[in-house]
């Protein structure tokens, strides 16, 4: 029987470890863990119990346990190793436009059965499809047929071409309502929104948005939050749409894990009761924190220090 620490709300963490080379226009250079890493290590700073599910190559499976190891909160029983270097992915962010990603490497889809053994633990669910491989349609829809907690689902790289060794391009995403059925909150930017409305090369209208909404709150979702970047966060419900501004920032280090560390956030106002509102307001603010730092290890830290100055 795990025990949970007091007052927390258990998160079930589904996704991919990756390891990161990120470039950026200005020539810097950054390594590390990423991924669903990103999610875990703000939720943990949080000080929320995190039961992460997934596979990680042996090859990097080290240097994970050497950094969550320092998390109190974070459980790994849900990690299987697997031969290889595990999923390795290459990330470019040009002067303007959308980044280009390389995935040299993957790890094969996560099986459900010890997610679905852990249902129990958990206050709420989280997918994250990091690279697009993480785990098979058949496979989560089993457990979401299960689970009896609210469900977050990032869509992510789903909406990426399955290349491997060249940069991934954004596809119709066509098969979208097969994976988020059953889900109560669905996160995605305007480019994966634009690739489940069939059109990935442009760029959805106001009114294009309005009909995404509706066609998401038919098959059961509570809220959708599309990120915006620099301009911040839509949220929409049944009731309502608002646009949320993102919070300045003095200097931005490195924006990778940006949408990751949003999803934490406001998936743990969530889980305590807050609106979706209430709930994005604070995942903002908390995602233009962690601009300031790069890599999981600073996030976490970052993260444990925003905790002790924010209100809960």
């Amino acid at each position: 029987m795990i025990e949970l620490s007091e007052k927390s709300v258990g998160f079930g963490l589904i996704g991919t470890i990756t390891y990161d080379v990120i470039s950026t226009a200005a020539g810097r250079v950054f390594r590390g863990l990423g991924g669903v890493l990103y999610q875990a290590a703000a939720l943990c700073g949080l000080g929320c119990d995190v039961f992460l599910h997934t596979r990680v190559g042996s090859n990097l499976w080290p240097q994970v346990k050497k950094v969550t190891d320092n998390w109190p909160t974070f459980h790994d029983r849900g990690i299987q190793t697997v031969a290889g270097p595990g999923n390795r992915v290459f990330l470019h962010y040009p002067e303007k436009g959308e980044r280009v990603e390389i995935l040299e490497s993957l790890v094969p889809p996560l099986e459900p059965g010890p997610v679905i053994n852990d249902l129990s633990c958990f206050g709420m669910l989280i997918l994250i499809i990091n690279s697009g491989f993480d785990i098979k349609l058949k496979n989560w829809r089993r457990i979401v047929g299960k689970a009896k907690c609210p469900i977050w689902f990032d869509v992510h790289s789903l909406a990426l071409s399955a290349d491997l060794h060249k940069p991934r391009h954004y596809r119709p995403l066509n098969e979208w309502k097969d994976w988020a059925e059953g889900v109560d909150y669905l996160q995605a930017n305007l480019e994966e929104v634009a690739a489940m409305l069939g059109n990935p090369n442009t760029r959805p209208t106001q009114e294009r948005l309005g009909y995404f909404g509706g066609a998401a709150f038919e098959i059961g979702v509570k809220s959708v939050l599309i990120t915006l970047g620099k301009q911040g966060v839509l949220v929409l419900t049944p009731k309502s749409t608002k646009k949320m501004k993102a919070a300045d920032v003095c200097r931005v280090v490195d924006t990778t894990g940006c949408g990751d560390v949003f999803c934490a956030g406001t998936a743990m106002k969530l889980a305590s009761g807050a609106n979706p509102l209430e709930a994005a307001a604070f995942g903002i603010k908390l995602a233009a924190q962690a601009s300031r730092v790069s890599g999981v290890r600073e996030t976490y830290a970052l993260v444990r220090g925003f905790k002790v100055k924010s209100p809960a």
